[in-house]
């Protein structure tokens, strides 16, 4: 039996040992470039203003969207969702997560380029800089510079602005659990109560640190979605990748041997442009967000030095191998992912044109099963929820169907009030003579009928008890 060669390591890593991955002990001031997907992703990040205005629309006399975790009650516009409802979220999160998964596995990690929160906020914030201490070349010079008036008066205001955009993106998160204008109140006449200050608290530190100091080592070390998606991307996955075969040998455009040179002029530009540090042309990394900049960047170039566009391009592994990319209809991932998305939509879609104005229960009482008077009639106890998701007070009456003979005992057979947003428990008695019994256990509905038009009709099924023999 042959003797089997040791593993080289270095052999083994070939591929990353010439990656450059900051760690954290260099701050990555990225150049900003106009361009398509420089456009593209600031018209990404407006939707998030959507998120910092949202909380102040009223509608119809209260918050337009409020969690309302007191009262357990969420407000979406004209629609109110109880606890009893919660399913649709698990529909909602399953139909993100399909979202993402599919966006995924058809352009790579397009949400972290241009949606999430962490690449917005922290584009915001090198924004800031950018204006308030000049290029990426003026920000190194300036932070090695010693202290002056200077450097302490622009410190000063670009980290004061990073502390009111933290403040607001805190009071604003706190102001979907409760009114708005009034959390305002309480902040600004510092009455708030602890929670909301300790809400405010860790917003402002997590906004500041993570989108002022850690900006991509969040998306290196924390973020779980970074680590997770080599599983969602597949040989037809379109990216931003270099064209090798185009590009090189890298040189200069002019000069000795330069006819025998690729088109990359070696510029080290779409590095200066990218936000996380990722060279491009050393292949698809971790750190790469797929955001584009670095098209942006050698198309202008290109352009420059009179050579084609797409040198660095959103293209698969298959189309640069020279195959066929196939439709997105025949590609398995996208077919899962979107059936799964569609099934979802059709739920909430359903739950919320089927959301009930009364939620009903009932629950028969285990001990004892049945309780067998004097006269001989048998009764049953049973605890009854009725919850008011309407605005107004209902007035109901409660009947039994199912069998004849088997009566309500007591005075919730005389009628039931519901007062508006609230959940009513009770607890009645059923009586039912020997005679009526035909088994053991038989089947009843409860009926539940509003007095006032239109006529709310609300039905539960539940059985009747009696002893064996009858």
């Amino acid at each position: 039996m042959a003797e089997q060669e040791p593993v080289n390591i270095d052999d083994l890593y070939a591929d990353a040992t010439h990656w450059h991955v900051n760690t954290g002990g260099e701050t990555i001031h990225a150049k900003r470039m106009p361009g398509r997907f420089r456009s593209l992703k600031w018209y990404a990040s407006t939707l998030w203003i959507l998120y910092m205005i949202t909380p102040y629309f009223r509608w119809e006399g209260h918050q337009a969207i409020l969690f309302d975790i007191p009262k357990r009650q969420f407000h979406l516009f004209s629609t109110t969702l109880w606890p009893q409802d919660i399913w649709m979220l698990s529909l909602v999160l399953i139909l993100l997560a399909m979202t993402l998964f599919g966006l995924t596995a058809v352009i790579g990690r397009v949400w972290c380029g241009y949606f999430c929160f962490q690449t917005v906020w922290t584009d915001w914030f090198t924004w800031l800089e950018d204006k308030i201490e000049g290029n990426p070349v003026q920000r190194r010079k300036l932070d090695a510079a010693p202290w002056n008036a200077r450097k302490i008066r622009l410190k000063l205001f670009k980290h004061t602005l990073w502390l009111l955009i933290s403040i607001v993106t805190g009071v604003t998160f706190a102001a979907y659990f409760t009114d708005a204008f009034a959390l305002w109140h309480s902040y600004l006449t510092l009455d708030a109560p602890m929670v909301a200050w300790v809400v405010l608290a860790a917003f402002i530190f997590g906004t500041y640190v993570f989108a002022g100091f850690m900006r991509e080592q969040v998306c290196f070390w924390l973020c779980p979605y970074a680590r997770i998606q080599s599983v969602m991307v597949d040989k037809d996955t379109e990216l931003p990748t270099y064209d090798v075969a185009r590009g090189e040998p890298r040189g200069k455009v002019r000069g000795a041997g330069s006819e025998s040179r690729g088109d990359c002029i070696d510029c080290k530009l779409c590095v200066g442009v990218c936000p996380t540090g990722v060279d491009i042309r050393e292949g698809m990394q971790e750190g790469c967000i797929t955001c584009g900049m670095c098209i942006d960047a050698c198309d202008s170039i290109m352009g420059k030095v009179d050579r084609p566009r797409g040198l660095i391009r959103y293209a698969s592994e298959k189309v640069m191998a020279g195959e066929v990319l196939p439709p997105l209809f025949k590609r398995p991932r996208v077919i899962a992912y979107s059936t799964i998305f569609l099934l979802a939509v059709a739920g909430i879609v359903y739950g919320m044109t089927h959301i009930p104005p009364v939620e009903l229960s009932v629950v028969h009482a285990r001990q004892p099963l049945f309780i067998q008077m004097g006269n001989g009639t048998v009764q049953n106890k049973y605890t009854i929820k009725a919850l008011n998701k309407t605005p107004a007070e209902l007035h109901f009456k409660l009947t039994v169907e199912g069998v004849d003979g088997i009566k309500i005992v007591g005075e919730a057979g005389n009628g039931i009030v519901l007062e508006a947003g609230k959940m009513i428990p009770f607890h009645l008695f059923l009586a039912a003579e020997p005679g009526v019994l035909k088994g053991k256990k038989m089947p009843i509905h409860f009926v539940l009928e509003s007095l006032e038009s239109p006529v709310i009709r609300m039905e539960y099924e539940s059985v009747f008890i009696g002893p064996a023999g009858y």
